[in-house]
């Protein structure tokens, strides 16, 4: 008699690999099971905590035998703490499953097989390399810290091992120094950053002090940028992710849709004649105009807009390069299809995302565009979160 399988059952599995969103992939008798927390090679004891027919979803309630690539977490708040869950791994794991989660998402959600494994480029830090965070505050508790895994509710933590020294430094200043009484909501955030020579950037809605301005070079260019903008957290393969994406192009006009602070606009400047950078975020493209002025480039336009309405009023633009870089949650409706009417005769796509990427993807080869390469970056050890660089051409 095949087992009824209801919330609170447990159930012995072995974890098979590591599938989207990190979970761990493991069966059951006529039951899929997604195993958060969990390594490849793990015999568990796990309670159902979620139930969709034949599928569930269940937290580890004994590890019977560890893989053999489980580790000890480092930081005190892991398994409560909603920021990292790969920390059970070691690295070449995370690698690996990095890898796997990419071909995964392409496979299943875009129809698309990759032959070979996709290169991953390793963080040279796999811990204190993040140099941006969001701190979520709760006035009542005077908690400051990060979301619960799954759940709405503060984990108020006084250490967290992936920032840097210096963003440590600043998380342990503000709990110091916060004057609650001055605190209107009752949750609120504040962003932080840092920059070159320990310089900080602080900002929040209800802050009174604008954020401070900081800066950072890489690849002979200078970006500066502050806290309220958005600029890659792992500084240290900003350029491995520029080079992945644009090294070796050269042309006439190049897109930069979703372009931020000018990351990719400045060094495409010196390849291609006409640069044309698109950002909504007008704190960002106030400082992409400066990153622009102060390299002495007179080749870039930079235009406020979002991108769905300057495709919108733009269709007939003609670019030999288009480059996107949209945030996770993906590019707006309409925006790829857009892209493949525009016939550029090369795209590049930098995406946060695998699910998505793997979506757009689909969209794009049925356009009548190939896959040129596939490249992933390490840009977020301890998560689950992986950045991918993906070259396409027009297919003859």
């Amino acid at each position: 008699m095949s087992p009824k399988y209801e919330i609170g059952s447990l159930i012995d599995v072995r974890v098979e690999k590591i599938v989207p969103r990190g979970f761990g992939l493991a069966f059951a008798e006529r039951l899929t099971v997604l195993i958060p927390l969990s390594v490849p090679g793990d015999e568990l004891t796990v309670r159902i905590v979620e139930l969709k027919k034949r599928l569930a979803f269940a937290e580890i309630v004994e590890i019977k035998q560890p893989g053999a690539r489980r580790v000890a977490a480092p930081c005190p708040y892991f398994g409560t703490c909603g920021g990292c869950n790969f920390q059970q791994m070691d690295y070449i794991a995370q690698l690996a499953a990095k890898r796997e989660i990419i071909a995964d998402c392409l496979r299943r959600l875009g129809k698309i097989e990759v032959e070979a494994d996709i290169p991953i480029v390793p963080s040279p830090n796999p811990w204190a390399y993040r140099s941006r965070a969001r701190w979520h505050l709760d006035r009542d508790s005077r908690a400051i810290g990060y979301f619960e895994r799954n759940s709405n509710d503060l984990v108020d933590v006084d250490s967290c091992p992936v920032l840097t020294p210096g963003l440590y430094s600043t998380l342990e200043y503000i709990r110091e120094s916060m004057e609650w009484d001055t605190v209107w909501s009752e949750r609120h955030e504040i962003e932080a950053a840092t920059g070159e020579e320990g310089h900080v950037s602080i900002y929040s809605a209800e802050g009174r002090e604008p954020a401070a301005e900081l800066s950072f070079s890489v690849n002979g260019e200078t970006y500066f940028f502050s806290a309220e903008t958005f600029f890659q957290a792992n500084k240290f393969l900003i350029g491995e992710l520029i080079n992945a994406a644009i090294e070796g192009l050269t042309g006439e006009t190049a897109l930069d849709l979703y372009a931020g602070v000018g990351l990719f606009a400045l060094p495409l400047a010196r390849k291609f004649g006409r640069v044309i950078a698109v950002e909504e975020h007008s704190p960002a493209v106030k400082f992409a105009k400066k990153n622009v002025f102060d390299a002495g480039l007179t080749n870039i336009e930079v235009v406020s807009s979002s991108v769905a309405g300057y495709l919108a009023e733009n269709a007939k633009t003609r670019a030999d390069l288009i480059l996107i870089d949209p945030p996770r949650s993906g590019t707006g409706a309409g925006v790829i299809e857009h892209i493949a009417t525009m016939h550029p005769a090369i795209i590049v796509y930098v995406s946060c995302e695998p699910s998505i990427l793997a979506r757009d993807l689909r969209i794009l080869l049925d356009a009548g565009f190939m896959i040129e390469s596939i490249k992933a970056l390490d840009l977020f050890p301890q998560t689950h979160h992986v950045e991918t660089v993906v070259r396409l051409t027009r297919a003859e």
